[in-house]
Order: structure tokens, then C-alpha cells, then sequence
């Protein structure tokens, strides 16, 4: 594993891998960091290649350590689809798209909530919550759901039913909330305290 610490996205602070986080002191969100120079000199196209596809072939770029079992729900590499046809009437020269539909939970949040609820099942977490305005929320539920984990997701009005009957089909406590996502946010924070 080649994770050197966490950062602070807006600030740059850091602090500590190993341990577990939520936001940082300024609220916003952790970004994990990681020695390149060491990852470059020991991963190679060869080794990467000959590995069983997806999101964990690239195990030793994820921040959950050596010989900790992954939360799964068998996550595929998903493809980079050009539209050649599309990219003509908007004259562009290329557009892609990645399908990232293929996933778990149809959304891309399934590959972050995977990691979030290994790395929260690591750290013996039991409850794991977040505000969303939609996939999120499934892809939390359901990477939960496996761990065996509790799951609140609070949701602003304005969600779309589908998201919100999707994440309690998975198992979680749904709050639907007046308001915005800043909102959400607040109640999760004054319930995790």
C-alpha cells in the first residue's frame, strides 16, 4: 500500500491514514495521497494486466491496507464509450463517455461507498450515514447491507422517489428532510454527536 496521509480538499491539511476521519476542520471532504514514485517503481502494465479485472486490481492504490477483505458487490472495470456521432453534431473531434451504469448500483458512488464502508468496516465502525440528493444513498445501503453494517441516509425533499425507495429496498433508515443538502448534512452531524 503505498497511502503516505490525508489532505484537507480545500485547505490541504493533513492528517493521518491508519485512522478513521470524517470531514476535516474545515468540512470538506479527505482526499487520500499516495507515493507515486514508490508505486511507480513496483507497479508495472505487465503485473496490473495479468490480474483479475476490476476495482480491486488496483489494490495497492486504495487506501485499505494489506490483507484487509474488501466490502464487494463485484465491481467490473467499466468502459470508455466513444460517440462518434454524437461528437459530430456538436462538432467535437472526440467524446467519450465512461459507462459507468455497469456498476453494482448503477452509479459511480458505488465504487467510493465501496472503499468508505471497507475502510469504516476496518475501523470497527457499526453505523455509517450520509446526506445525498440520490445515488449515494443505494450505493451506502448496499455496500452496508453486505457488511452487515447500519445504514442512515437523510434525503432532501427533492430527491427522486426512485432513489429514495431504492436505498430502504438495500436496508437503510431513510430520512426524507426539508431543505437542501447543506441541511441533510447538518442533521447527520448533530445525530452522529
Amino acid at each position: 500500500m503505498y497511502v503516505t496521509h490525508l489532505e484537507c480538499s480545500l485547505t490541504g491539511e493533513r492528517y493521518p491514514a491508519g485512522e478513521p476521519h470524517n470531514l476535516s476542520a474545515a468540512g470538506k471532504p479527505l482526499l487520500v495521497r499516495y507515493d507515486h514514485g514508490r508505486a511507480r517503481s513496483s507497479l508495472n502494465r505487465e503485473s496490473l494486466g495479468q490480474r483479475a479485472p476490476g476495482m480491486w486490481k488496483w489494490r495497492e492504490l486504495l487506501p485499505l491496507p494489506d490483507g484487509v477483505e474488501p466490502v464487494s458487490l463485484g465491481e467490473p472495470e467499466t468502459p470508455i464509450l466513444s460517440l462518434t456521432n454524437t461528437a459530430k453534431r456538436a462538432d467535437a473531434t472526440t467524446l467519450l463517455v465512461k459507462d459507468e451504469g455497469r456498476l453494482p448500483t448503477g452509479s459511480f458512488k458505488a465504487r467510493g461507498l465501496a472503499m468508505a464502508v471497507s475502510m469504516a468496516r476496518h475501523f470497527g465502525i457499526e453505523s455509517v450515514a450520509l446526506p445525498t440528493n440520490g445515488n449515494a444513498g443505494a450505493a451506502l445501503a448496499a455496500y452496508a447491507a453486505r457488511a452487515g453494517m447500519e445504514a442512515i441516509v437523510v434525503c432532501p425533499a427533492e430527491t427522486p422517489e426512485i432513489n429514495v425507495r431504492e436505498t430502504a429496498a438495500y436496508g437503510a433508515r431513510v430520512w426524507v428532510a426539508d431543505g437542501q443538502i447543506d441541511e441533510c448534512g447538518r442533521l447527520i452531524r448533530e445525530g452522529a454527536a
